[in-house]
């Protein structure tokens, strides 16, 4: 199967794959359980966040998620949006011509289902200003995490950050968003997150394995072929150095 995918006529050879869900879906736990496999099989992929990603994608992050800062949904949009510019153009499109797996924890589906829907600012104009960020690049799969919003925020400890401290009913538009959104879009797929951990990440290695069976095989020359995307620790991201762990975040 061929990896080539074009987009905004520029020709790509790696793979894109996105995680999604509303906060405690679990995206978190998923996204590092396979790219652990993928470390054990030996296959070369890059891990990457949302917002976040980059130097200056990080200290937005530190922004955007501030409990202690209020600010109207336009700047909201905007800070996110500001963000994934940088990240697709300093991180993901390099790593795609460079024909690299990546998995992103989050990218444009979440803009759509929290400021979009969320914020109540509409989906078209969420589409329209998003088109700028991301120059027309879409994930080649998106995988949607589904739980009920008020389980998957039971879920969470610890305190909560600005959008995750948000009202029940925001939430409750959020998680409805998405499903729409899913509906809607043949590239986005549905993974139910009752049972284990473990029972959840077989669905969602088998939907990736079905697809790109050739990515998801052990790699003859053996383990190692990790690429980080970058430093999720903040301190360090802002350093622009490089990990080979996933920091654990609330999800």
């Amino acid at each position: 199967m061929s990896n080539t995918t074009t987009d905004t006529g520029r020709v790509r050879n790696g793979v894109f794959v996105v995680f999604e869900g509303v906060e405690g879906a679990g995206k978190s736990t998923q996204i590092q359980r396979v790219a652990s496999r993928l470390r054990d099989l030996g296959v070369v992929h890059r891990l990457a966040r949302e917002p976040g990603g980059t130097a200056v994608g990080e200290r937005i992050r530190e922004v955007i998620l501030n409990p202690g800062l209020d600010m109207c949904a336009e700047t909201e949009l905007l800070l996110v949006l500001a963000a994934r510019a940088e990240f697709v153009r300093r991180l993901i499109r390099p790593a795609l011509r460079d024909g690299e797996l990546v998995l992103s924890d989050r990218y444009e589906l979440s803009t759509f289902a929290y400021q979009g829907a969320g914020r109540n600012l509409g989906l078209e104009r969420a589409r329209a200003w998003n088109e700028l960020a991301t120059e027309g690049l879409k994930p080649d799969l998106t995988i949607l995490l589904l739980v009920a919003p008020e389980l998957g925020r039971g879920r969470q400890s610890g305190v909560r950050d600005r959008l995750e401290s948000e009202r029940a009913e925001f939430h409750r538009t959020v998680a409805a968003a998405y499903e729409r959104l899913a509906a809607a879009d043949p590239s986005i797929v549905t993974i139910r997150t009752e049972g284990s951990p473990d029972e959840v990440h077989e669905r969602i290695w088998a939907e990736l394995s079905g697809r790109w069976p050739e990515r998801f095989v052990p790699a003859k020359s053996g383990g190692g072929n990790f690429s980080a995307a970058n430093e999720f620790h903040e301190g360090n991201a802002a350093r622009g150095g490089g990990s080979s762990e996933y920091a654990e975040e609330s999800e």
